[in-house]
């Protein structure tokens, strides 16, 4: 817990010093200020706008742990690893867990000894968790993904109901809740659960600048669906990390093994597949550069990857809230990227179809409906997509936002009227009984043996629309069935049904307006160089250098590159290429632990110790190698008893010196069960691995090792010492 006189001014210093950012984004630091005075809240705040800042600085604020509820077990590993490599005193409680592992959690709890405890929604719920959180100081309660808690959520999950206990159990500890998506139900259904009545309501905009939103009609161009999504990644973003979402798991399967033949690092995840084969498919992700997940919407909540290039839909989505969480995922680090889809008259058809076959009730099915229409609604608009988006979650975006297929390529509009007429006219002399492409070959008069055979090259409407392309038809049947003139059966035939919006547009009572012939894809080649995340020319190469660097530190430490320093870090680097601590401590994202940490090992890449070329190509590896040894060998000094050689070997990980690590993972069990702890905060796993490999042979050698700060120093060093020492003499 941090003492705050002025808590403004704490805040931003802590800020800084954990975060390594110097002012809040957006309404951040409202929500900080109200969460730290003991003030519940809900918030409303885009994926990738900071959320998890808004309980977690406060939790250092406030006397005692804050708890954070999830539903995630990825999201859980991920932020503690990085709150754990900014000095903070984070852990999680879930099934990845020894009980040797939750007993020590569990007495680090107790014993105040935790700045953030994250825990799953079913733990909480325990008479065992409950009677626990009563013995311990708690700093605030903060709900994540607090839609779960609604039937009217895109993620509903019932667990999640029984989070009401907390006011009652806690009265006077501040419960924050916090989602990307909530309608006007979904937050009714949040705050009569957590009883956040008298909360502060904070919304952010839902706005992602960054963002470039794209739909392609699929069939617009001569390949399929899988094609024009490997043009648009080897286009736009090749060697980068991205999602590509799929409806059913066997699509998901052969698009993964497609992209993987066509040289590409794809990786399939369903629900469906082994526990271990999604684990590693997830780990692989977060932890790689330039994997691509093919997934069912059972991938991606939670996730914390930032530097996610581009998210792409080969099947329509179910809702305006799942699609806007899904293509939130990409550029959670404000670089630009891209949520790009492609649809067609298919996906209308299925989704409609899945929609009246499902058993839910009646008024959920209604509330199911009117957000699939909005969707469609977004897909087949002429105007700026960000408009619609943003209007849909109730902001207005004044001006058209100049980065969506729309804005950057106009589509034309028509008065359709007339061919609209034509098509409902004949699905109902058809008796609403045929699909798409039967109505079709009777506008155009298509004799088939199918036609001739059912009698309708005799209906008045046989061969009407002569005039029009086939092509056009298509374009116009999908946005009659997407804007509810034409729905679908129930019974999963296909066929297309005029519906009763449809009779005053065939009355002529009123005048539709569709797109010209198809959903023009944006061909972005020529913008690639304006959104590339990288720097262009000298500082490109440094950037690639910097990023080699950060990979195989996050190899040796066993933690995503991003916890490292985040892309958008790497870049200010390399733009501003400081030469000193001081200007590299002004970059956004380098905080005082991380420039202690990593600060001179980045420093000699940016001073050109090593050229930026080198660095990054293939004999990176030597190179930062020569980097981290000369780097371990200047703090250590030549008092440090350093043993002969490098202190890196040269497969990417930690040299092996086993006697020293027995000797001090046997004097960490000791003095936790001395101080009745749990191990690692005593130092965890990585500074183990680092003073087995230093050795250094004096307190003062310790001082500037990660997970070693005065304190932990002060109360184990002589420990410490003693264990490195007795194994060279024993």
């Amino acid at each position: 817990m941090i003492a705050a006189a002025s808590p403004d001014a704490q805040a931003l210093a802590v800020l800084k010093s954990v975060w390594g950012y110097d002012q809040f984004r957006g309404v951040q630091g409202e929500i900080v200020r109200a969460a730290t005075q003991g003030e519940n809240a809900l918030v409303l705040m885009p994926t990738g706008g900071g959320k998890s800042l808004c309980y977690q600085l406060p939790s250092l604020l406030r006397p005692g742990v804050g708890v954070v509820v999830s539903p995630l077990i990825a999201l859980m590993k991920d932020q503690v690893d990085a709150l754990r490599l900014s000095g903070v005193r984070a852990a999680y409680l879930n099934s990845t867990l020894s009980l040797q592992g939750v007993r020590e959690v569990e007495a680090a709890l107790v014993a105040g000894e935790l700045d953030l405890l994250y825990v799953a929604p079913e733990r909480l719920l325990t008479a065992r968790m409950l009677e626990l959180l009563e013995q311990a100081d708690i700093a605030l309660f903060a709900v994540d993904e607090a839609h779960c808690v609604s039937q009217w959520g895109h993620d509903f999950r019932p667990e999640y109901q029984g989070l009401g206990v907390l006011p009652a159990r806690f009265p006077g500890i501040p419960r924050l809740a916090l989602t990307a998506t909530a309608d006007e139900r979904t937050r009714a259904d949040i705050v009569r659960v957590l009883e956040l009545e008298n909360a502060q309501l904070f919304v952010s905009s839902f706005d992602r600048p960054n963002i470039q939103y794209r739909i392609q009609q699929k069939g617009a161009g001569k390949a399929g669906p899988k094609s024009e999504l490997l043009d648009f990644i080897r286009a736009e973003h090749p060697g980068e990390a991205g999602i590509v979402y799929c409806l059913s798991r066997r699509s998901v399967e052969e698009t993964a093994e497609w992209l993987g033949a066509q040289g590409l690092t794809a990786l399939p995840y369903h629900a469906g597949l082994p526990v271990r084969e999604r684990d590693s498919a997830q780990e692989r992700f977060i932890r790689e550069e330039g994997v691509i997940v093919v997934a069912t919407v059972a991938f991606g909540m939670g996730i914390d990857k930032p530097n996610v290039r581009f998210v792409a839909h080969l099947d329509l989505p179910k809702s305006m809230e799942g699609y806007y969480q899904e293509t939130g995922r990409a550029g959670r680090d404000s670089l630009p990227s891209t949520a790009w889809m492609t649809y067609g008259l298919a996906d209308v058809v299925n989704v409609r179809r899945m929609l009246a076959q499902s058993e839910a009730p009646e008024n959920v099915k209604r509330v199911e409906a009117a957000k699939l229409d909005a969707l469609l609604a977004y897909c087949e608009t002429a105007s700026c997509r960000r408009q619609v988006l943003l209007n849909y979650f109730g902001e207005n975006l004044p001006q058209p936002c100049g980065n969506c297929d729309t804005c950057l390529n106009p589509p034309q509009t028509f008065d359709a009227t007339r061919p609209a007429q034509m098509a409902l006219s004949a699905a109902i002399r058809t008796g609403n009984r045929f699909g798409a492409a039967h109505l079709t070959d009777v506008l155009l008069g298509n004799a088939t043996e199918r036609i001739r055979g059912l009698g309708h090259h005799q209906l008045p409407t046989f061969g009407v629309g002569k005039a029009v392309p086939e092509r056009s038809w298509r374009n116009i049947v999908r946005q009659l069935v997407a804007l509810g003139y034409l729905t679908t059966d129930a019974a999963g035939h296909g066929s297309l049904i005029a519906s009763a919006k449809a009779r005053p547009l065939l009355r002529g009572e009123e005048t539709l307006w569709l797109r010209e012939d198809m959903l023009t894809p944006q061909t972005a080649k020529k913008n690639r160089r304006d959104r590339s995340v990288a720097p262009a020319g000298a500082a490109g190469g440094l950037f690639e250098a910097l990023r080699a660097l950060r990979l195989k530190l996050s190899r040796e430490q066993e933690v995503p590159p991003y916890v490292i320093f985040h892309d958008a870090t790497l870049r200010e680097m390399a733009e501003r290429r400081p030469d000193s601590l001081a200007v590299l401590g002004s970059i956004a994202g380098v905080g005082t632990r991380k420039l202690a940490q990593y600060g001179e090992v980045f420093l000699e890449v940016l001073r050109g110790d090593v050229a930026p070329a080198e660095a990054a190509g293939t004999r990176k590896n030597d190179a930062l190698l020569s980097i981290l040894n000369r780097r371990a060998e200047s703090e250590a000094g030549p008092s440090a008893g350093l043993p002969e050689g490098r202190l890196f070997g040269g497969s990417g990980m930690l040299a092996s010196h086993p006697d020293v690590a027995d000797r001090l993972r046997a004097v960490r069990q000791q003095l936790a069960k001395v101080k009745g702890v749990s191990a690692f905060l005593i130092f965890p796993n990585a500074t183990l691995d680092l003073l087995a490999e230093r050795q250094p042979q004096s307190v003062n050698g310790l001082r500037g090792l990660p997970g070693l700060g005065e304190k932990r120093i002060e109360a184990y060093g002589e420990q410490i010492i003693a264990a490195i020492r007795s194994a060279d003499h024993p």
